[in-house]
């Protein structure tokens, strides 16, 4: 099997929905789904990393917004993980970001090992920390009630996902099943 990374072609947003649902579906991320593919506005940038077939077996967005890099998107299909995809994918972008001026390319993630393994093991630094909290009804009754206290009349909240500083963890681990570490990682170029 040849592997070509390339610019994302909307021919691929079907093969590329695909493999992000399938690679989030045993992280953190397992519920964030999406029926169509974001759209990243130049100067950003959207890669795949295609098979023979043209198959997406990998895929990165990077967002520029105000001359900051930021990895929108980093999936890599589960049957293709292990073989390099992630690493060519980031290189290439790690490229075009520098071709762009950019000093650094930033990431977003949640409390997964193996997804804070690879960051760390490309190189990546931690700095900022938050919190992504999810109350969900079907998980625990009450909890989306707990997380909102005021509420218009007539609207009853069955899921709410929420922000909240890292100080609290504590306190929201013990009151909501689904509590995560939002990570920053920055990547010089």
């Amino acid at each position: 099997m040849t592997r070509v990374i390339r610019d994302y072609t909307p021919a691929d947003e079907t093969s590329w929905l695909r493999c992000r649902v399938l690679s989030f579906l045993d992280t953190p991320y397992f519920d964030d789904v999406d029926q169509t593919k974001p759209q990243i506005p130049p100067p950003g940038f959207e890669l795949v990393a295609t098979d023979d077939s043209g198959a997406v077996l990998g895929a990165m967005d990077v967002t520029v917004d105000d001359g900051l890099a930021t990895i929108d998107t980093v999936a890599v299909h589960p049957d293709h993980q292990h073989r390099g995809h992630g690493r060519a994918l980031l290189a290439e972008a790690r490229a075009r970001a520098r071709a762009l001026g950019l000093n650094a390319l930033d990431a977003w993630t949640r409390d997964h090992p193996d997804t804070l393994r690879w960051y760390r093991a490309m190189g990546f630094t931690e700095s900022s920390h938050y919190l992504h909290v999810y109350a969900h009804h079907y998980t625990e009754p009450g909890e989306a009630d707990r997380a909102v206290r005021s509420r218009l009349p007539g609207l009853r909240p069955m899921a709410a996902f929420l922000h909240a500083d890292l100080e609290e963890e504590e306190r929201l681990r013990a009151e909501f099943s689904r509590v995560h570490v939002c990570r920053r990682f920055t990547l010089p170029l």
